[in-house]
């Protein structure tokens, strides 16, 4: 055994031959080529992505029926009202608030396929309930159970995806991810359009919409099972014999597609304290700064990304569009939304993620306020595109660059504790932008939108670390 060691002890690390030790698995998954199969892995993993943001997402599509129907209200007179849109879209978030920053330890200590598995059958089978539901505190309890599934599922796949592709991939492997879940916008607002105006055999064209994302996570619950655990947190479990196992088959799958043997692999440079993390270390040097940045990033963007997409049919009703037009108006700019990663592949590895992030930031804060402006349906439609675009850029390049910095003994639970935070800048978003929108409009909606954008700015461009050569491990 041969001992590395720096002018810090931090960084000392112990390399071992053997084929499984971590720094091996490391090494190894390095040289992987990005061949089919592994495209194939993405594509399944973000196949149950696309269902979680469809059922993310019709939160706002699906308002202007809940409020048709008598369960909700667009505005209340108090603040925190309970029966009102933004109490929907509160529930929500408090859910994935659990999800992510209480049930974060799950994917670290059982792992990541288990949690692929059976964090979707819960949302899913939350979700058919809640769409049965003829009460308004039935609809945002099973809303609210419905949203810890989700917020379980959502830190899996991007801990999943970063320790999955070689670093010199993995932008263009979390572009591709949001691009297939960036599916669903459209695909929700399709549906929304089509459906929430009408009621089909008698049934509420907004329970239509819910029932549709079940039945697909069902068939993508089966297709999914053909997804490996992720040989790195084997490893960090201390299952040698099966993180050596499952990397073996994707060695020899890539092998195969290649046709030609892999290269030799050398074991990597693996700090000692990624080997050694524990979640007390969060809260000590080096890890506590960017613990804080994030928190106050995920605050911030989590407003600015919801607080648009979640009320987007809405606020155009408020600037006296109809129902259908708004509806409409939405299904066209939601095409933006996996367009944007797609275009990311293109230049996700070639350029710095931070500075991708305080770009698209810029972005949105002057699309909203054109958008809030602008009363041509041309203007109106193109901000609203820039917007959802700048969004969904954000996104590849933000869930990409949250789990990139924390080691992968503790990755998950890490980047679900600052993630969870964008659920708490969204739950209050609900209550803030209904608030807004009654006393100050449109405009003063944008105005709040924008104001989060500039901190988002400024604290990721000032004390954001750099994250895009790190190794997974």
């Amino acid at each position: 055994m041969v001992v590395m060691t720096t002018m810090a002890a931090d960084a000392e690390v112990h390399v071992d031959s053997g084929r499984g030790t971590i720094e091996d698995i490391a090494g190894r998954m390095e040289r992987l080529p990005m061949c089919r199969h592994l495209w194939r892995l993405v594509v399944l993993i973000s196949l149950g992505g696309f269902f979680e943001l469809y059922d993310l997402f019709f939160t706002g599509y699906i308002a202007p029926g809940l409020t048709r129907s008598g369960l909700l209200a667009t505005t209340t007179a108090n603040f925190f009202g309970f029966q009102g849109i933004g109490a929907f879209v509160a529930v929500t978030f408090i859910g994935l608030f659990i999800g992510t920053f209480f049930l974060g330890f799950i994917p670290d200590k059982l792992g990541r396929r288990f949690v692929f598995t059976w964090a979707l059958v819960i949302y899913t089978a939350a979700t058919v309930i809640m769409a049965f539901q003829t009460t308004t505190e039935g609809l945002l309890l099973w809303r609210l159970l419905a949203g810890i599934g989700l917020g379980v599922e959502a830190i899996t796949i991007d801990a999943y995806i970063a320790e999955l592709v070689p670093r010199r991939m993995r932008g263009r492997a979390f572009a591709l991810n949001q691009t297939i879940m960036f599916l669903a916008q459209p695909a929700v607002a399709l549906m929304a359009w089509w459906l929430v105006p009408q009621s089909p055999l008698g049934f509420d064209g907004w329970r239509w919409v819910i029932c549709i994302a079940a039945f697909g996570a069902v068939i993508v619950w089966f297709i999914r099972r053909a997804v490996p655990e992720s040989p790195f947190w084997l490893s960090q479990r201390g299952r040698i014999a099966e993180a050596d196992e499952v990397l073996s088959a994707i060695e020899a799958r890539a092998e195969k597609q290649i046709g030609s043997k892999l290269a030799a692999a050398k074991p990597m440079f693996i700090p000692r304290s990624s080997t050694t993390a524990a979640l007390p270390d969060l809260w000590r040097t080096p890890y506590l700064p960017i613990v804080v940045t994030l928190i106050i990033f995920n605050i911030c963007q989590a407003f600015g990304y919801y607080g648009f997409s979640s009320w987007a049919p809405t606020l155009l009703i408020e600037k006296g569009i109809t129902i259908t037009k708004s509806l409409e108006y939405s299904f066209v700019i939601a095409f933006a939304a996996p367009l944007a990663p797609l275009i990311a592949m293109s230049y996700a590895d070639k350029v710095e993620r931070k500075w991708i992030i305080v770009t698209t930031a810029f972005i949105i804060a002057c699309a909203g306020y054109g958008f809030a402006e602008f009363v041509q349906p041309a203007a109106i439609i193109a901000c609203g595109l820039a917007i959802t675009f700048a969004n969904t850029t954000l996104s590849f390049a933000y869930h990409a660059y949250q789990t990139e910095v924390f080691p992968a003994r503790i990755r998950a639970q890490a980047a679900g504790i600052v993630y969870s935070a964008s659920r708490v800048g969204a739950m209050f978003s609900g209550f803030i932008v209904a608030f807004v929108l009654r006393n100050s409009g449109v405009s003063g909606v944008f105005a709040t939108i924008t104001t989060a954008m500039v901190i988002v700015m400024l604290v990721i461009g000032i004390f954001g670390p750099r994250t895009r050569d790190r190794v997974a491990a």
